[in-house]
């Protein structure tokens, strides 16, 4: 099997990383494609990839393309690309607001698989969903979830639509954490902690309350009931955040997300 990825920006750097690594490309190197100079010069230091600047000298040999572009670049990529590929080929996007329908249409190529990535990929810790064309079989998926994997967890859903929710959860998703550990930071500078003190009080606590929430099949509202005593303080953090709707006021940010990728999937 033969893997390429188009685009060594952040995300697709850290897919190629990390799929290096997976059993399944039996020693292979990792083919990447790159219209940057600089990126290019940079690549070839690294032993495991085989690194391109023309389409034409990587795309017919590739088994599996990802692609790891920003959304807007997708036609002009798209363009290069055609008459390139074959039928046998499966392109796994990674791109968001792409559709499944125009990348097909676009290369005249069965075959396309649509995720969406984030963030915590580059640390392992990823959570990327997918979808599929009704042309890829159940085989071809299972290795595409294996290299998926490579950076952490992976979720099948039914279509795209859940792609774009799940853009609205976790493809923004460690956005939102960021912003209340921001906020939560500059409470503590202002309660008269340091800036590092300040980071190790947040980082430690998200890190400590998600390991909780996962080592037990307890619901976040269970463990708020056990934190939270009657008349205690973090009752009275609770019920402020109660009086200020916080709990609406962050499913609307996830539905704005959800429905930005909406409106961007319209155009493509």
């Amino acid at each position: 099997m033969k893997l390429l990825v188009i685009g060594a920006g952040n995300m697709g750097l850290t897919y190629a990383e990390a799929m290096s690594k997976s059993k399944l490309l039996k020693k292979r190197n990792i083919m990447i494609l790159d219209s940057s100079d600089e990126k290019i010069e940079s690549l070839n230091k690294i032993s495991h990839f085989d690194v391109f600047k023309s389409p034409k000298d990587c795309v017919p040999q590739a088994d599996l393309i990802f692609l790891a572009v920003k959304p807007y670049h997708a036609d002009d990529l798209f363009s290069k690309m055609a008459g390139l590929v074959t039928k046998g080929q499966i392109v796994i996007s990674l791109m968001a607001g792409v559709t499944i329908n125009h990348i097909q249409t676009a290369l005249d190529l069965p075959k396309v698989v649509r995720t969406m990535p984030n963030l915590p990929a580059k640390v392992g810790k990823g959570l990327t969903s997918y979808t599929a064309s009704d042309q890829v079989s159940r085989i071809e998926l299972l290795t595409i979830e294996n290299l998926l994997n490579t950076t952490g967890k992976s979720i099948q859903v039914k279509n795209e639509n859940f792609i774009d929710a799940s853009t609205g959860i976790s493809g923004s998703g460690p956005a939102y954490v960021f912003y209340f550990m921001q906020s939560m930071m500059e409470a503590a500078q202002q309660m008269g902690f340091s800036e590092q003190n300040s980071k190790v009080l947040v980082s430690q606590t998200f890190t400590g309350a998600v390991d909780l929430f996962n080592q037990d099949n307890i619901s976040p509202n269970t463990w708020m009931e056990r934190v939270a005593s009657k008349g205690g303080t973090t009752r009275a953090a609770l019920d402020s955040m109660d009086d200020n709707n916080v709990n609406e006021l962050i499913k609307e940010a996830a539905f704005a997300a959800f429905n930005r990728a909406i409106e961007l999937g319209g155009n493509k």
